[in-house]
């Protein structure tokens, strides 16, 4: 597992193909706030949670200088689905091999039910217009983080 990304640090760059199979990288949201979260699967109860909610802050975040970037392993075709059935209309990014999600510390090992396994952990990372990691957060729970990430950057709930 690649060590976590802290504050301070740049961001590494990444290019991913989105939903519709368009190439998107990092670089081009270099001069806005951007928040990158990871999440494990498209179409999942947790999964659908926070993405919804990113949705409906999306406008406000917009507003506050902020892109949003979704990452998950999940091929663009169910990424299609999964914007089209929640109506996302935020980049949903395909990352199958995980190797973003290694880079930025967001692959390792989890538990669950007992088990150990690799995965994605669910994170976010707040990368500033120098492209310097402003936030970064491992372990996110999927309800209620947004307005958690809001209160932690200093935002209106």
């Amino acid at each position: 597992m690649a060590a976590r990304l802290e504050p301070g640090r740049p961001a590494p760059d990444f290019t991913l193909p989105d939903a519709t199979g368009r190439p998107v990288s990092l670089a081009e949201h270099h001069g806005r706030r951007t928040i990158v979260y990871f999440y494990p699967r498209a179409s999942t109860p947790g999964c659908t949670t926070q993405a919804c909610d990113f949705r409906d802050s999306l406008a406000r975040f917009t507003a506050e200088g902020f892109a949003v970037l979704g990452v998950s392993p999940d091929a663009p075709e169910a990424l299609a689905r999964f914007a089209e059935e929640q109506s996302l209309d935020f980049p949903l990014l395909s990352d199958p091999d995980h190797a973003v999600a290694e880079a930025w510390g967001a692959w390792g090992e989890k538990k669950n039910y007992g088990k150990t396994y690799e995965g994605l952990i669910r994170s976010t990372v707040v990368v500033g217009p120098d492209g310097t990691v402003e936030l970064a957060q491992y372990n996110v729970r999927a309800t209620g983080h947004v307005a958690k990430l809001r209160r932690d950057l200093g935002l209106q709930p």
